[in-house]
Formats: structure tokens, C-alpha cells, sequence
């Protein structure tokens, strides 16, 4: 579910995502999905955020 505007909660650089707050580096959802692509993640590198939508 997004929310009206920015969530200071959830800072976003991913300017081509979906939710991105457009004017400020933030996520409009109100909550994200973040994974791994990887079996056993030990770096940042290897987690995702699968609430990513594209905007294209």
C-alpha cells in the first residue's frame, strides 16, 4: 500500500523505482519486502528489495 507522500522511514536512491518519492530520495510505500538473490547473504550487496517495481 503507498502512502500519500514520502515515508521518512524509508530513505530510496532508486529513482527508476515505482514508489520512489520523485523530489526526495524516500520510498512512498508504507512497508518494503527486502531478500536475497544469494543462499547464504554475509554482504548488503546480496540482499534486494523485492517491492521494486520499474517505472518504465
Amino acid at each position: 500500500m503507498m502512502t500519500s507522500g514520502k515515508n521518512p522511514c524509508i530513505e530510496c536512491t532508486i529513482h527508476n523505482c515505482a514508489y520512489h518519492a520523485e523530489t526526495e530520495n524516500y520510498c512512498t510505500l508504507d512497508k518494503i519486502k527486502v531478500g536475497t538473490h544469494e543462499a547464504n547473504p554475509t554482504m548488503k550487496e546480496c540482499t534486494d528489495c523485492e517491492s521494486f517495481v520499474n517505472k518504465a
